[in-house]
């Protein structure tokens, strides 16, 4: 079973918003054993609208629209499904009886004419409910295929997708149950995995396939089967899995399924009930988000800072300054330092820190752009790593980060 999953909106075209609503369509799709085909964006443009239908109905069974469904004269989507359905629009009484309540309830004002509209809806289609919107959703079939419409508003789109499309689509077809497994591996680059498991891979079955997904300072190796019976896809996963890991073991962190690195980390303070401080300077604030972002890092994260100037770094922090005049702010010495002051600060088992010149000019100290020191504190000592990250600022930030976590979730799982 295919899916061609449709974008419609020039805001998305001309790079005004980023395109999320693919990615979590897909990904619930996958989960119920649906496969994407493709993904298209298109211009919110009758003809272009119509030609993609067209396509995607000729390469997929399940066609998923959304953007365009709003009250205003450029939210199409409606008007062309009617011409491509050779249908009309019908006037709905439960779609204006919704829109009347949200407006009653949330709005607080007057409903407009505007908003009337979106009770005309194409007479063929059975329309979805939008519990947190006005714009109801639209499913239509033609010659076995389903085509959906959505509105782009994405809170909007995953209520829809959550109690309207999921529930109907694994209610009407047979689908198969898709298993991905991804392995989480940090400080290795994508050609040495390669190379080191180039055996494992030339003798996978052919129903399993190995993808290698790289970015900055880690790479994801994700397994992908499918099968009619959920047992024996697991079965023979699990067979793989076991070939695997050991291959890539001192490189291994876990399983994305379970959560990024900084939640494993997270969950691993957690159970041993140590604590973590952080004190940041060329990545400004990034490592603490990521920890920050996760539910329950209260339990474990204690404090943070951002001593980004030479100045905070010895009012703050307490460095000696005769340690930076030494050796510069950007050096193994600083980075350690920063670790065991900030440590002391928040009295934590644990500390990470950061300082570099990311770019592109150089700041307080002479070092070449790229250049990086992370400094760690544990309860056993301290000490502190150099690193040349590149020369884009961003680059350099990002791989810090991760260069960053994959030290501390080595020095946790020492003890």
């Amino acid at each position: 079973m295919k899916a061609h999953i449709i974008t419609i909106g020039d805001e998305i075209l001309i790079g005004q918003i980023v395109d999320t609503n693919s990615a979590y369509i897909s990904k619930a799709l996958n989960a119920i054993g649906v496969s994407v085909y493709q993904i298209s964006s298109v211009q919110d443009d009758k003809d272009h609208i119509l030609e993609s239908l067209a396509f995607a109905k000729a390469n997929s069974d399940i066609i998923i629209v959304t953007g365009g469904l709003g009250p205003t004269k450029d939210d199409i989507t409606k008007s062309t499904f009617c011409e491509y359905f050779d249908d009309e629009l019908v006037f709905n009484q439960e779609v204006l009886d919704h829109v009347e309540y949200l407006f009653e309830k949330y709005v607080k004002k007057p409903l407009l004419e505007s908003n009337k509209t979106q009770a005309l809806v194409p007479s063929k289609a059975t329309i979805l409910k939008n519990k947190y919107g006005t714009a109801p959703g639209m499913w239509m079939e033609q010659d076995g295929k389903v085509f959906i419409s959505m509105p782009g508003v994405p809170h909007e789109m995953k209520g829809l997708m959550e109690y309207e499309v999921l529930p109907r689509l694994k209610e009407q077809f047979h689908l198969p149950y898709i298993l991905h497994k991804t392995l989480l591996t940090y400080g290795m680059g994508e050609s040495a995995i390669a190379q080191r498991i180039e055996a494992f891979e030339n003798e996978l079955p052919s129903e399993i396939k190995l993808a290698y997904l790289p970015s900055l300072g880690r790479v994801r190796l994700r397994l992908s089967t499918s099968g009619a019976i959920k047992e024996d896809v697991d079965a023979a996963m699990e067979v793989q899995l076991q070939k695997l890991v050991p291959l890539v073991a001192d490189v291994f962190v876990g399983y994305e399924e379970n959560g990024p690195l900084e939640l494993l980390i997270g969950k691993a303070l957690t159970t041993k009930r140590k604590t973590l401080s952080i004190a940041e300077s060329c990545t400004g604030g990034s490592v603490v988000q990521r920890f920050a972002s996760n539910a329950g890092a209260s339990g474990y994260l204690v404090g943070s800072t951002v001593t980004y100037a030479t100045r905070s770094k010895i009012e703050v922090l307490g460095v000696d300054k005769a340690l930076i005049d030494a050796h510069s702010v950007v050096s193994a010495e600083v980075a350690e330092a920063m670790a065991v002051q900030v440590q002391k600060m928040y009295n934590t088992d644990y500390a990470i820190t950061t300082t570099g010149n990311a770019g592109p000019t150089k700041g307080d100290s002479d070092v070449a752009v790229g250049t990086v020191y992370i400094g760690i504190a544990t309860p056993e000592g301290s000490n502190a790593y150099h690193f040349m990250m590149g020369n884009h600022r961003k680059r350099v930030i990002e791989k810090t980060v991760n260069k960053a976590l994959e030290l501390l979730h080595e020095e946790i799982s020492k003890n």
